[in-house]
């Protein structure tokens, strides 16, 4: 006789967002708090919460190994610095998406002096994983504009 999965207690999970869970690797300048990953719902393949960096925060250089991460803007203004001296920037706003791949260092920087920088966070793997890094950041970073075949780069002026 085949068993009918238990979905009642392996379906569908919500997760309250006053429930969300801050024991997580943290990375100085920012508050990470797990929704879902391994140890809150058994997600074998990612991982999600929310991180609020503070006006005029930033973070610490770092990188999340070998996961991918994927940074939704929910309110406010984020400006990412990456590369080995972290000598590259770009900025996204409210509604926007950040694609940050394996093992590149990046540091977050909220762009508002006055406004918290709120945004939702999800990684290719159950477990959160965060390297922190003792960067000295280059300065002026390099401005970076997103360019694939659909989306040109602005004009230079």
């Amino acid at each position: 006789m085949e068993q009918t999965p238990a979905w009642r207690n392996d379906g569908v999970r919500v997760v309250p967002g006053n429930q969300l869970d801050g024991n997580t690797a943290q990375t100085p300048g920012m508050d990470r708090k797990a929704a879902i990953n391994f140890a809150r719902v058994g997600a074998q393949k990612l991982w999600a919460g929310t991180v609020h960096i503070h006006a005029g925060a930033k973070t610490g250089a770092h990188h999340h190994g070998p996961l991918e991460s994927v940074i939704y803007i929910v309110k406010g203004r984020a400006r990412m610095r990456w590369g080995e001296q972290l000598q590259f920037v770009a900025e996204a706003g409210p509604g926007d998406f950040i694609y940050v791949p394996p093992y590149v260092p990046h540091q977050e920087i909220n762009a508002s002096a006055t406004e918290t920088l709120e945004c939702v966070l999800c990684r290719s793997d159950g477990e959160a994983v965060a390297v922190n890094l003792d960067i000295q950041p280059a300065e002026p970073p390099e401005q970076v504009h997103w360019v694939d075949p659909t989306h040109p780069a602005p004009p230079k002026t």
